[in-house]
């Protein structure tokens, strides 16, 4: 069986919402502040089940990175441009767009709780789609790379009325982030 693991950017305040700016909020682009040293290669320590799962976004965050990742050389960015995409969508994608990405069919916590079964899904932003697989207990493990910010506004990672504990696996600071690595208690 395979884990669930949400990665993550956010800030000390909790909040995940528009760390490079493209949803144009007051708060946005926040990771983006200390260069793209941070935010570039496997921050979140993924490492071979980057590559033996299956990535899953919302339709928003797909349709971003559709629009950047195709085009990016090195090794990590063949890594992204080779996994299978699936996007968790009620309007549907271009698939073409972005090699290897297809659009669910039917409901996206019916669809994990299907694959999880051969393999891992990592999903990658999408705050909806986190919010849905907390609240029907599916997120398996957080990988979140926290940045020395405090935003004040923004929404957050972990929704209200939602208690939820974890364990600690990992813990490594680096020079302007912290990757932290949590497990279901």
């Amino acid at each position: 069986m395979g884990d669930i693991i949400v990665i993550a950017f956010c800030t000390l305040d909790g909040v995940a919402s528009d760390p490079d700016g493209r949803g144009g909020t007051s708060h946005g682009g926040w990771a983006f502040r200390h260069g793209t040293g941070p935010v570039s290669d496997d921050r979140f320590g993924l490492g071979p089940r980057m590559d033996r799962g299956v990535h899953l976004y919302g339709r928003k965050t797909w349709e971003n990175f559709a629009k950047v990742w195709p085009s990016r050389e090195g090794d990590y960015a063949r890594r992204m441009n080779a996994v299978p995409k699936a996007v968790a969508t009620r309007t549907g994608i271009d698939a073409a767009a972005w090699q290897h990405s297809q659009a669910i069919d039917g409901d996206a916590i019916t669809w994990a709780k299907a694959e999880r079964a051969d393999r891992d899904i990592v999903v990658i932003g999408s705050l909806s789609v986190v919010h849905a697989l907390a609240a029907a207990d599916l997120v398996d493990e957080y990988r979140l790379v926290t940045f020395p910010i405090v935003t004040g506004s923004g929404d957050p990672l972990f929704a209200a009325g939602r208690p939820a504990e974890f364990r600690f696996t990992h813990v490594e600071p680096g020079d302007v982030t912290t990757l932290t690595i949590l497990r279901r208690a």
